[in-house]
């Protein structure tokens, strides 16, 4: 239920003054998260060639365990947690969040096995799912709408200095632990152990802060105040429970389903069987046989099998969020789910993210292999130029984004499309420099370009659905950008490498074979945004929002 109200402008709602001293507290209280998040998540990549080494697992398996294993429990879990974040305390939940996946990642430095590390690794997913549903619903209600493309790119800066803190920690706690302790290191860990531990134990005083932080009113920045929650949890179980394999035929004989949704359900999860069956034995082709990634007692599970299980449940689990969604939300659905412009921002974001997760998962393993550097150089320079580079884009997309917006119809959308042309000429260059010096001059100019499409996209998708479907609608983004993006992007480069004799180059430079299709969507939601955003109210209650 929605109540009008006056929009806001720079006034105080619920002692929260919109884009005040609080609201930037809360910012970067919410930035810092993003970036732990990313420490946690990215730190992977640069211990992994030490983990290859200990664990004796193939590149193929270290993209599994960097992608696919995490973005299946980061994606599923992001939908119920996207909707308590959507009815409860988003503050809390957010301490709450930042605490358990600290732990998960604590947990990886006692990792002695592919299955414990693996174990470790969905822990931080589950963990780390309420953290942009949460914090994107937090920013929309503390700065006003004409602010949000530079409230999105602080957020993405984050992202970019998570992502660069997390080569740096690891690098230099790997080398230094295992330089400091060669004879023997207490309880027999190794460096790339201690880097986990290290990497966890900010997130707890965050966490701390996070809990003293102001709830701020729900919908105040586009004077649409929303009324509380009664059942916020249990409106989150129901939606864990309605996306589950088995759960999900109760929640549809429950709610009174049509015989062709239960033909949808069916035939979709058929396919999906059938699809994973043919891709994994596709896949196991491709290169020589290894071993299994994991054993369940007799039964020895290969990297090509669990990659293409965990990808298919969590196309079945999109499937069952969407039936669930029609069933008991029509104007999420209708606003979420049936809108080309917003559909058309999902599929960027989830081929936009193939690319750069893959990028991100091997470039640092590319630059220690084809130049001979330590762990710790890499962290260092390269950790900092993505940090660095990272924010600084997303600072500058952010404001001019908004600026063009106010000037153009579509006007943020030319930032995205700007950046998602040059990248991937400039990367051509990049990946074929003939010295570690060449590398890091033209990965500057291809970083920052990287860096420059996300905040418009962000700001899109508060753009177009009401204040209480912003949690739901930062979930979904979550799924399709993690199970097609993060799923497939680092599994890919390594399955490529291994098949190529490890041309992790050429590897990386196949992913942009999809940057052609990723233009042309850019195009297309240029074309279809001032259209959806004008009739987003009528559209609400067209669906049954009383508004």
């Amino acid at each position: 239920m929605s109540q009008p109200a006056p929009a806001p402008s720079g006034g105080a709602l619920g002692g929260v003054t919109l884009g005040g001293r609080a609201a930037w507290i809360a910012l970067i209280l919410i930035t810092l998260t993003q970036a732990m998040s990313m420490v946690d998540r990215q730190i992977l990549a640069i211990l992994a060639p030490r983990i290859k080494a200990d664990l004796h697992v193939g590149d193929a398996e270290m993209g599994l365990l960097y992608g696919t294993v995490f973005a299946l429990f980061y994606a599923l879990f992001s939908l119920p947690l996207g909707r308590l974040a959507d009815g409860w305390v988003r503050t809390r939940l957010l301490a709450l969040s930042i605490t358990a996946w600290s732990l998960m990642t604590m947990l990886a430095g006692a990792a002695n096995s592919f299955s414990m590390l693996a174990v470790s690794r969905l822990g931080v997913g589950i963990g780390e799912a309420s953290a942009q549903p949460a914090g994107f619903s937090i920013i929309s209600d503390t700065f006003p709408k004409a602010r949000r493309g530079l409230a999105a790119s602080m957020i993405a800066a984050g992202v970019a200095l998570g992502l660069g803190s997390a080569l740096w920690i690891g690098g230099a706690v790997a080398d230094g632990w295992d330089g400091a302790f060669a004879k023997g290191a207490p309880l027999g860990l190794h460096g790339w152990q201690a880097a986990f531990i290290v990497a966890a134990l900010p997130g707890f005083l965050l966490a701390f802060l996070l809990s003293r932080l102001p709830e701020p009113v729900r919908g105040a920045a586009d004077g649409i105040v929303q009324a509380p929650d009664p059942h916020p949890f249990r409106a989150s179980w129901e939606v864990l429970s309605a996306i589950l394999p088995g759960f999900a035929w109760i929640g549809l004989a429950r709610r009174k389903a049509a015989p062709g949704q239960w033909a949808a359900n069916l035939f979709g999860l058929a396919a999906i069987i059938i699809g994973a069956v043919l891709l994994t034995a596709w896949t196991q082709s491709l290169r020589p046989p290894g071993p299994p990634a994991l054993r369940i007692g007799a039964l020895a599970v290969s990297g090509s099998a669990l990659q293409w299980m965990i990808t298919g449940l969590g196309l079945y689990v999109l499937l069952c969020w969407s039936q669930m969604l029609k069933l008991t939300d029509p104007p999420s659905h209708a606003l979420i789910l049936r809108s080309p412009g917003l559909g058309a921002a999902l599929a960027i974001s989830a081929l936009q993210s193939v690319i750069n997760y893959g990028v991100m998962a091997w470039t640092s393993v590319y630059i220690v292999t084809r130049f001979k550097q330590s762990l710790a150089d890499v962290g260092l320079t390269f950790g900092f130029l993505v940090a660095f580079m990272g924010i600084v884009g997303p600072l500058v997309a952010g404001p001019v984004a908004d600026w063009l917006h106010q000037r153009v119809r579509g006007g943020r959308l030319y930032v995205t499309l700007a950046s998602l042309v040059a990248s991937p000429l400039l990367a051509l260059v990049v990946y074929r420099a003939d010295s570690l010096a060449g590398f890091y001059l033209l990965f500057i100019p291809f970083s920052l370009a990287t860096t420059l499409w996300l905040p418009p996209v962000y700001a899109t998708f508060m753009d177009l659905v009401l204040p209480r479907m912003r949690g739901s609608v930062i979930s979904c983004y979550i799924l399709t950008m993690t199970i097609i993006g993060l799923g497939l992007g680092p599994f890919a480069v390594g399955l490529m490498s291994d098949i190529s004799h490890h041309d992790i180059a050429g590897s990386i430079l196949n992913l942009y074979w999809l940057s052609p299709f990723i233009a042309l969507l850019v195009v297309f939601l240029i074309v279809k945004l001032p259209k959806e955003e004008a009739s987003l109210i009528d559209r609400a209650r067209a669906a049954g929002e009383e508004i």
